[in-house]
């Protein structure tokens, strides 16, 4: 409790770990919550947790209640679906896809993750579960970074294709994006201008706290 207190004058870090995939992974006390940071990034709760709940009410939680499947891939500390079950209390069911365990680890002993009892975790990489899954998914949330990174393949056509195929009717898209330097920004809009799937509609919602941009698709039919 007194950490929690102080911690509204100064962060106070209470866990650092690494990983074969993550540099370092930090769990932070900061503005009276517990946050999950990489090295130079907010990986869950804090800033990020803001960032997707205001694509979710973007897309309307009447909307997502009444969803059956809902995919996560980049769970971290799993906020978005702490989001997802405690705000908006969704029912359905939830599989999220993280391919560090040992950010899983750490999301069960200080986040609790492992007591939602509708989320499935599947430790796995994002690109190979999309290609395997055999699935159809009314919410695909896509909230993958390797720090302030975010792997290319996630803005390939490719990529992008088999996401849509995955959605369901009526189905949304939510794409977490950083913007850090104009490459990024151009990359963006690129990404943006040149999506084109018959049946689809992308939008944008800029600069959200400062440097992330999200990416809405709606599958019209």
């Amino acid at each position: 409790m007194i950490k929690k207190i102080l911690s509204y004058l100064i962060p106070i870090k209470i866990y650092t770990s690494k990983s074969s995939l993550s540099n370092a992974i930090e769990v932070t006390w900061a503005n009276g919550e517990l946050v999950l940071d990489s090295q130079n990034a907010n990986y869950s709760y804090g800033s990020l947790q803001r960032i997707l709940r205001l694509g979710l009410k973007n897309i309307g939680y009447d909307k997502i209640v009444s969803m059956n499947h809902i995919l996560v891939l980049g769970v971290a500390g799993g906020s978005v679906i702490k989001t997802l079950v405690d705000e908006i209390k969704f029912k359905g069911k939830i599989t999220g896809v993280e391919i560090d365990p040992e950010i899983i680890k750490i999301a069960n002993t200080f986040f609790k993750l492992d007591t939602v009892e509708n989320l499935q975790i599947v430790i796995d990489d994002a690109f190979e579960y999309v290609l395997k899954t055999k699935n159809k998914y009314d919410l695909i949330i896509i909230d993958v970074f390797q720090d302030t990174s975010m792997p290319a393949f996630l803005f390939e056509n490719f990529f992008t294709k088999r996401i849509c195929y995955l959605l369901r009717s009526r189905g949304v898209v939510l794409f977490n994006t950083m913007i850090l330097n104009q490459n990024q920004n151009l990359r963006n809009k690129k990404y943006v201008s040149e999506f084109y799937e018959s049946d689809f509609k992308i939008r944008t919602i800029a600069r959200v706290e400062q440097h992330n941009e999200l990416i809405v698709i709606d599958k019209l039919t």
